[in-house]
């Protein structure tokens, strides 16, 4: 299943519903959501600085994974960038392809 790393900003109202629940409560709430999508949660973790909450987990598929960042975006709560975990095995992969590629100006 592939892996994800989740980025995610709160905005004020966003802040005023963590300081309400708190962090917990909103650990409980993403891994249902994530379960509920049929993948499963590895880590979450709050942070300062440009980004408030991290979390990582596997989701079945890109359309999946997809569809969570466009409704927990539209909720205004939150702003999330999603990034793909590649495994080293998949970078192994990868590396053994061939591609045809001619650098501009080469």
């Amino acid at each position: 299943m592939p892996k994800y790393m989740v980025h995610g900003s709160y905005t004020t109202e966003g802040l005023k519903g963590l300081l309400k629940e708190g962090g917990t409560s909103r650990r409980t709430t993403i891994e249902g959501l994530i379960k509920g999508m049929g993948g499963e949660l590895e880590a979450l973790y709050y942070a300062y600085g440009d980004e408030d909450v991290y979390v990582i987990a596997d989701v079945p598929d890109n359309e999946t994974m997809t569809a969570v960042a466009l409704v927990v975006n539209a909720s205004g709560a939150v702003n999330v960038k999603t990034t793909p975990l590649i495994t080293p095995e998949e970078v192994d992969t990868a590396v053994k392809k061939t591609v045809d590629y001619r650098p501009p100006g080469a």
